[in-house]
């Protein structure tokens, strides 16, 4: 404590109140927050050494990982997001889609290597058939049973039930029943309408959001919590949608991490054809450090674990959020694609080996994790370089790229009647 003390000496009054509260289990406010999110200088090192102390009672030295395989099924969506260089029109030549022996092949291939989880995310295809997503779940557990289904964000369920012509509630029910062990809670960007009806007109609305979220909590499917931020966002806007997930968190408890994550501008068609008035490019190193820190403080006692994103912006800035607050790196993503495709520079897999050491770099014990957060291995130790721990630890290229399989003739999307009469409608 006595590093932190000297911190708040040298900080802000307002800001060492704060932050003084927060170390006694004190709640901070919207307001507060966004005084936070306001912080430089010396305010930010003191909110910044807050977080790490906050982080250290929380998670001890333990810096977790889990070992996964996205399964991006298909980039084709019905939905123009303005931060989203994923998703492409039915007619597009990039347009691919996996079909449900591929999405399975890719499902076992990642089991024999060791992984515990396939996240299984997607565009939204044009006249889809409401079973697609459960089937697609039961096809990967009855070749896989032993793998965690990571699955589906509200924005996925909300389009499965209106396929379906069910409530979300009874989609949900439908996808648990099928594999699904959690949800991402991704498609929350920034939870005020305001801001997603200027990045992403016609997406799900903050109501549907909470609703479909707290509805998974509530039939005992856990989900991670999210923010997309670098934008076009202000500080305020931050503290409430931090606010808003503790809110949720407290009635629920189904939150199982919060995942920061940086908007990647470089291919972002809000940003390259200048749809947003006075969009930034991403956010700074202090405002990553910030966010991480501001998040750790606002969440304290409620979400334990916050993810560095490496996919976002690289494993040295990931490796510098340890210490600001987080302590978690994620997964080993492989075949990554919607960042990828955004623009950003990291890579569609980083190996467990990446992560053990990046956890090391930072003076902790690296611990790989299911996606619940149940403990897998503690690995204090390194083998020897020629002895990998895992077989995902060599320098093969098991994954193509996302460029790649939009060129892949192979798996060119073709007519959805095509797509949807692979599988029957929900009874």
């Amino acid at each position: 404590m006595l590093n932190v003390n000297k911190l708040l000496n040298a900080c802000d009054p307002a800001i060492a109140a704060i932050l003084d509260r927060c170390l006694d289990g004190g709640e901070t406010g919207i307001a507060e927050g966004e005084l936070l999110f306001s912080a430089a200088g010396a305010d930010l090192r003191a909110v910044i050494g807050v977080a790490d102390q906050l982080r250290q009672w929380a998670n001890g030295d333990r810096v977790t990982y889990v070992v996964n395989r996205n399964i991006n099924f298909t980039n084709v969506c019905v939905k123009r997001c303005g931060f989203c260089a994923f998703s492409r029109g039915h007619r597009a030549e990039e347009g691919y889609y996996l079909p449900v022996e591929e999405v399975v092949r890719r499902a076992t291939e990642a089991w024999d290597l060791g992984a515990t989880e396939v996240c299984v995310q997607a565009g939204l295809p044009p006249r889809m058939q409401g079973s697609l997503y459960v089937e697609l779940c039961r096809a990967i557990k009855t070749a896989v049973p032993g793998i965690h289904i990571h699955g589906f964000s509200p924005e996925e369920v909300l389009y499965g039930a209106e396929c379906s012509g069910c409530s979300p509630k009874e989609y949900l029910i439908a996808l648990k029943e099928a594999g699904v062990g959690s949800l991402p809670g991704t498609s929350a960007e920034i939870l005020n309408d305001k801001v997603r009806d200027l990045i992403s007109p016609g997406r799900i609305s903050t109501a549907r959001w909470r609703e479909i979220i707290s509805t998974a909590h509530q039939l005992g499917i856990p989900t991670t919590s999210t923010i997309m931020y670098g934008h076009v966002e202000t500080a305020r806007h931050c503290a409430e949608h931090l606010a808003l997930l503790r809110d949720i968190q407290k009635e629920t408890g189904g939150f199982t991490e919060f995942v920061p994550l940086s908007f990647i501008h470089s291919e972002a068609p809000m940003y390259t054809k200048g749809l947003v008035q006075g969009i930034r490019e991403g956010a700074t190193k202090d405002e990553v450090l910030r966010m991480y820190a501001v998040s750790r403080i606002m969440l304290n006692g409620h979400i334990a674990h916050i993810q560095a994103s490496w996919v976002k912006q690289g494993i040295e800035l990931a490796k510098q959020c340890l210490g600001a607050g987080a302590d978690d790196l994620g997964g080993t993503l492989m075949n990554e694609s919607i960042s990828t495709a955004a623009g950003a520079s990291h890579g569609h897999f980083l190996r467990p080996v990446d992560l053990r050491i990046a956890a090391r770099d930072a003076g902790r014990v690296p611990v790989e994790r299911y996606t619940t957060y149940r403990v897998r291995r503690i690995l204090a130790e390194e083998p020897v370089p020629a002895e990998p721990l895992d077989a995902l630890d060599t320098d093969r290229d098991y994954f193509g790229s996302y460029r790649e399989l939009v060129a892949s003739e192979g798996f060119r999307f073709q007519k959805p009647r095509q797509i949807s009469d692979q599988l029957p409608v929900l009874p």
